[in-house]
């Protein structure tokens, strides 16, 4: 299988529209947008680990297991 890496200009109306062409084709075509300038270079979690740590936080403060509930 062969990937490229392709970087488009989304400021200009031809960038634009290259890049809903691709949004189009989501089985062959992965669109990874960089990090915003206000968070680059922090911890970002996923939605699992958001979901694990609010679980443990609900545990702990009812002293029960309530991914069991």
């Amino acid at each position: 299988m062969g990937i490229i890496k392709v970087k488009i200009d989304i400021t200009t109306p031809t960038g634009r529209r290259l890049l809903k062409e691709v949004e189009k084709h989501p089985r062959v075509a992965k669109i990874e947008y960089p990090l915003p300038e206000e968070i680059a270079g922090q911890k970002t979690y996923t939605l699992n680990e958001v979901f694990e740590e609010c679980y443990d936080i609900l545990s702990e403060h009812y002293k029960c297991d309530v991914r069991k509930l």
